[in-house]
């Protein structure tokens, strides 16, 4: 299986299945799923190992649904995962499916990085920079980084903005090397 193109066409899948209007609870059902595939070793054994049936997957799943209010379709869905044997890649399908979401609400999700906190004046600056820069509504996401000299660091998707001082120094001493 290749990861990155089997983890789109399952995102793609999972975002008409469930609908455009609720994919928000959709994703967060499935990223449930996730993290309990990552705390709990018998769950994912149960999702991951052949040595179970399918009988037995699917009422293990619905048993887990029903604690944790799961819908029909995340069921149906996650139990076609365990058939098809890409139940391990659900991490990335969940990103997958997250970034299919909002490229159709027009929306982008940013990672920002920086060593102290952000006033809201600042923050509504960033975001509006962020929305002229990519013609699309950001929803952003801080992370507070010590290591990070000043400045700050963005995430989109898989490209990245670098204004922190770390980076400019980085920069600076590899043109230093190169002469």
């Amino acid at each position: 299986m290749k990861p990155a193109k089997e983890a789109k066409k399952y995102g793609k899948t999972f975002i008409s299945i469930v609908g455009i209007e609720e994919a928000p609870k959709a994703l967060a059902e499935l990223a449930l799923i996730e993290n309990l595939m990552a705390r709990s070793r018998e769950f994912r054994s149960l999702l991951v190992n052949p040595g179970f049936s399918s009988a037995e997957r699917e009422n293990g799943l619905k048993q887990v649904a029903a604690r944790l209010s799961l819908s029909e379709k995340m069921v149906k869905f996650v139990t076609h995962l365990t058939q098809v044997r890409v139940i391990s890649a659900l991490s990335e399908i969940l990103k997958a499916a997250t970034v299919i979401y909002l490229e159709k609400k027009k929306r982008a999700k940013a990672m920002v990085l920086t060593p102290v906190e952000i006033s809201a004046k600042n923050e509504e600056r960033l975001k509006a920079s962020l929305k002229k820069l990519l013609e699309k509504d950001v929803d952003i996401e801080y992370v507070m980084d010590p290591s990070l000299l000043g400045g700050i660091l963005v995430k989109v998707g898989s490209t990245m903005y670098d204004s922190s001082i770390k980076g400019q120094l980085r920069l600076l001493k590899d043109e230093l090397i190169k002469g």
